[in-house]
């Protein structure tokens, strides 16, 4: 169920206003409509299939995809738009990827167009249909609304025919902008034509001998053998370099929105620069960061580095993915295993509070862009005696908890918790909550576990712990986790070690609890440096699983138990 839908009326006029970095960007293009009106906006994403597409590949269609929302509803829906997918794969495979099989067949292929490079993996017609066709299925898996485009069907069918024509009659304006960008030497071979070898099939780096505007014809030589070919520039028998191949495009489709890396920022003025000299406008657009893995180097779809969508979509939501890429997306951010629970914690957060806000700040909530602005309702869990009240949202943090003080790798006994907390809840009326538990055992298992850390209690933290273990056993048998919270402060306020007389609400007499009391907790009974709130943690564990917890911990069984399966783990790896 999504929320209340919103007046026509009172969503533009926020529209208008949101500082959500859709909307400004958007707002670019209803500009440049008011400069050069047209019927329709064509939004653009290049990809290049030399490499299997990668998580960024996504990235770049997703937030292409917020920015047509967007557009779509600062224009009322009154102005068609359309988001082509374009593949670059009459490129010519210039090295073999990292991360392929028969790299020796390759290798035999190189300098090839990529859509006449034999499939390493033989299930399809080249290795540029293969990566055309992962691209394809995973922007289908998401419900991405595109068209998809190959540069090779483009050229060959003679679409590209006339801007190459035109470029061609260009060519002196063209190399005027493209030479300076040159060493001497570079600059003294430099084409931006690429002929297709007849004989060979290679995409040649050659200088030209001479071009022909009048026969749409360019002349080269062959470095090898020295022979001299008339080449047209039509027909899908010569293509361009990439960044003349870039300009010619956004002319000949009359492109209005592409986004790019900002290492490619000197690059789209370049473009942009060359599109000028054709006489068309170059599109509007923004440069975003890069992600870096976990060794903050640039992510490659050739080495294969930083995470696969495949891999993100073993533990999260595809949801949590366009969390990722909606959040600061000109700030550069790590793509690592590691991110995985906070975003997916941040995504939950977002549309619990959705409901509740103001339409200006609706639109800017990242789960209003991610469920192009019907965002579905969160789901809760409610507690016997509570079911009025809001509900108690499941964060992947608490699932990964309860999975490590469970010790289980199995999703039924998750659900074993959340069904004492919540008698009526179930996998069958809690989907999303059931994939999310889904997530958070594999999550545990390949992750978490691995890098817990208990440490023991020193002697007041025993003390401490004790009196936490006293007031458990004191509380009401219908506690609330609010009801836990609360008497969780009142321990922790009673311990000189915890006290914050710096606090917000703080007085000599009733001192604030300072997070190193949470953050004891969480080292000593989870092996983690932080963790969810513990009221709500213990209301789903369970007083007595908390206590016997707690007892564990004094006993210093929690930690020996994790010191002998790691000890056991590392044999096992050794053996």
């Amino acid at each position: 169920m999504s929320a209340d839908p919103i007046a026509p009326q009172t969503l533009l006029e926020a529209a208008r206003v949101s500082q959500a970095w859709p909307f400004e960007e958007a707002r670019k293009l209803v500009a440049r409509l008011e400069k050069h009106p047209k019927d329709e906006v064509l939004f653009e994403t290049g990809y290049g299939p030399s490499g299997l597409p990668h998580i960024g590949t996504f990235g770049e269609v997703a937030r292409t995809t917020m920015v047509r929302r967007a557009f779509e509803v600062l224009t009322e829906g009154k102005v068609k738009t359309r988001l082509l997918a374009f593949s670059d794969d009459m490129d010519g495979l210039r090295k073999v990827p990292d991360n392929v099989p028969n790299k020796d067949m390759l290798a035999e292929d190189l300098h090839k167009p990529l859509t006449q490079v034999r499939d390493p993996f033989g299930t399809h017609a080249s290795f540029g249909a293969h990566n055309n066709a992962r691209l394809r299925a995973f922007l289908d898996a998401f419900g991405f609304e595109y068209e998809f485009a190959s540069s090779t069907e483009y050229y060959k069918s003679g679409r590209f025919d006339a801007a190459l024509l035109h470029l061609l009659a260009r060519y002196d304006a063209v190399m005027k902008i493209m030479l300076p960008t040159f060493r001497e030497e570079r600059a003294g071979t430099y084409s931006p034509f690429l002929p297709i070898h007849p004989v060979t099939g290679h995409v040649m780096q050659v200088p030209l001998e001479s071009h022909d505007a009048a026969k749409g014809t360019i002349s080269w030589k062959d470095p090898k053998t020295g022979d001299l070919y008339e080449t047209p520039v039509t027909g899908g028998h010569c293509k361009l370099q990439w960044k003349p191949d870039w300009a010619m495009r956004w002319y000949a489709l009359k492109v209005d929105y592409e986004m790019a890396g900002k290492d490619l920022i000197d690059s789209v003025k370049l473009s942009g620069s060359i599109v000028r000299a054709l006489g068309g406008t170059p599109p509007e657009g923004f440069n975003y960061e890069l992600f870096l893995d976990e060794k903050g180097q640039k992510i490659s779809k050739s080495k294969g580095n930083g995470l696969t969508i495949e891999e993100w979509l073993t533990y999260a939501s595809p949801e949590s993915l366009a969390q990722f890429m909606f959040q600061k997306p000109t700030a550069a951010k790590r793509l690592y295993f590691d991110v995985i629970p906070r975003t997916v914690d941040e995504y939950l957060g977002f549309l619990d509070r959705y409901p509740n806000q103001a339409w200006k700040e609706r639109l800017g909530n990242p789960v209003w862009h991610i469920h192009n602005g019907q965002p579905p309702a969160a789901e809760v869990l409610h507690h016997p005696g509570e079911e009025n009240a809001h509900g108690t949202s499941i964060s992947f943090g608490m699932l990964l908890n309860l999975a490590a003080v469970a010790n289980s790798e199995d999703a039924s006994v998750l659900w074993g918790f959340l069904r004492r907390y919540a008698p009526g809840a179930s996998p069958e009326n809690h989907p999303k909550l059931d994939k999310l538990v889904g997530y958070a055992v594999a999550y545990f298992r390949d992750f978490v576990r691995l890098e817990k850390k208990y440490r023991l209690p020193d002697e007041v933290e025993r003390d401490v712990l004790a009196r936490v273990s006293a007031m458990l056993d004191a509380l009401a048998p219908d506690a609330s986790a609010e009801d836990i919270q609360t008497h969780l402060y009142d321990v922790g306020r009673a311990t000189p070690r915890y006290q914050d007389f710096k606090a917000k609400t703080a007085t000599p007499e009733r001192p604030g609890v300072s997070n190193d009391f949470f953050n004891m907790l969480y080292q000593t009974l989870l092996g983690e440096d932080r963790g969810p709130r513990f009221g709500s943690f213990v209301a789903l564990y369970g007083v007595p699983e908390t206590k016997k917890l707690i007892a564990d911990a004094l006993a210093g069984d929690l930690k020996s138990r994790h010191d002998a399966f790691m000890k056991a783990r590392e044999e096992k790896k050794t053996a």
